[in-house]
């Protein structure tokens, strides 16, 4: 059995910037950070004492004959990728809801590619994976997606990601520990209740790029500024101002981005002392990331009581397998898929990713509350 771990992102800014359509003549940026949330994913050679050859466990339970029986969008397009026409048993856990705005569905992508290669023996780098993942779901499973997610889940840390024609790039930004450990006193994120297809949602904002180049580019400029009030000392609450500011842009890039309910959480938090945040992903529901002081956690908590709230801590460890025993559970019925050490190279991917990534501090700290 082989599982890996994945962290969830968190996006800051610039945001949009790292759709295809975008930054394929514009050139993109992102500054995201990885968190302590996760996604599991196990798997394992299938033993064909069972009626199923591929046996899927997330939401539901899919018991499968073919790959190409299998409804999982993600599953499907990886398992024909490397190849594996012989029996695996796939489970999906998480820490937090899928559709929430957090980087799930790469997540889901990037840790099953991690699986699978390390089922098969191999193991290619963050940059590989990040690579592979942008292809399956941008090129085959033809989601509304950009390219920051992969990224971000596959290397970890708190990066500054830079989208162009060439390919993508991910840089660590410098922080000190205790320039982090006051960046993450200030994030608080709300968990609105609301799940939704990001890729539904996003299509519309991709539509609406050729008439939204002015907020599109200012969405992207504010990257170097945070990246600036991060590593040249400003006060850290110029980052929540600004994140009031990005806000502000992101919700007129399309009218599926926000709703009644979270322009009302939005309003609520700020009138509670709350300096800025926005709402997570593509838009239209899952989390919304709140910058406050900590002195005024409990007053935001108390005006959002009737929804959940959690702490935010970056990891930089990005995808990694926790656990591997890779065998075959019978080797007279099942024979390994034939691949070389670079099978996972043989990909048609669109962009070559240079291996940047470097760890953030480890932090492991988790803290769920409902105020009362």
């Amino acid at each position: 059995m082989i599982i890996s771990r994945t962290p969830f992102r968190v996006s800051f800014f610039g945001g949009g910037s790292d759709y295809p359509g975008w930054y394929r003549e514009h050139g993109g940026a992102v500054l995201a950070g990885s968190i302590d949330r996760f996604c599991y994913l196990s798997c394992r050679w299938f033993p064909n004492y069972f009626d199923a050859l591929y046996r899927v466990v997330y939401s539901r339970i899919e018991l499968c004959q073919a790959v190409d029986e299998i409804d999982h969008p993600s599953v499907r397009a990886c398992l024909k990728h490397m190849g594996i026409d012989q029996g695996v048993e796939i489970v999906h856990n998480a820490d937090l809801p899928a559709r929430s705005g957090l980087g799930s569905s790469s997540a889901f992508t990037v840790g099953l590619l991690n699986c699978l290669h390390a089922l098969q023996g191999l193991s290619p780098d963050h940059q590989s994976l990040a690579e592979l993942a942008i292809h399956l779901e941008q090129d085959v499973m033809r989601e509304n997606v950009g390219s920051q997610d992969q990224m971000m889940v596959a290397h970890g840390g708190l990066n500054h990601v830079t989208f162009t024609v060439d390919g993508c790039t991910s840089s660590p930004v410098d922080v000190s520990p205790q320039r982090m450990a006051d960046l993450e006193s200030h994030f608080m994120l709300v968990w609105t209740g609301l799940s939704r297809n990001s890729s539904d949602v996003a299509v519309h904002q991709i539509q609406n790029i050729p008439r939204k180049h002015a907020e599109l580019k200012t969405m992207q400029s504010f990257v170097d500024v945070a990246i600036g009030i991060l590593t040249e000392g400003s006060d850290v609450r110029d980052f929540g101002h600004l994140l009031h500011e990005t806000w502000t842009l992101k919700r007129t890039l399309s009218s599926h981005i926000t709703t009644p309910l979270v322009d009302d959480i939005y309003a609520a938090a700020r009138s509670a002392g709350a300096l800025g945040g926005k709402l997570l992903g593509a838009g239209g529901g899952g989390f919304m990331l709140l910058m406050a002081d900590p002195e005024d956690h409990p007053r935001v908590r108390e005006a959002l009581s009737s929804f959940r709230t959690t702490t935010l801590k970056f990891e930089g460890d990005g995808t990694q397998i926790i656990f591997n025993s890779a065998r075959l559970p019978d080797s007279d019925a099942i024979t390994l898929p034939a691949s070389s050490p670079d099978a996972w190279a043989n990909a048609a991917c669109l962009e070559a990713i240079p291996s940047l990534s470097q760890a953030a501090p480890d932090t492991s700290a988790q803290s769920w509350s409902r105020a009362s």
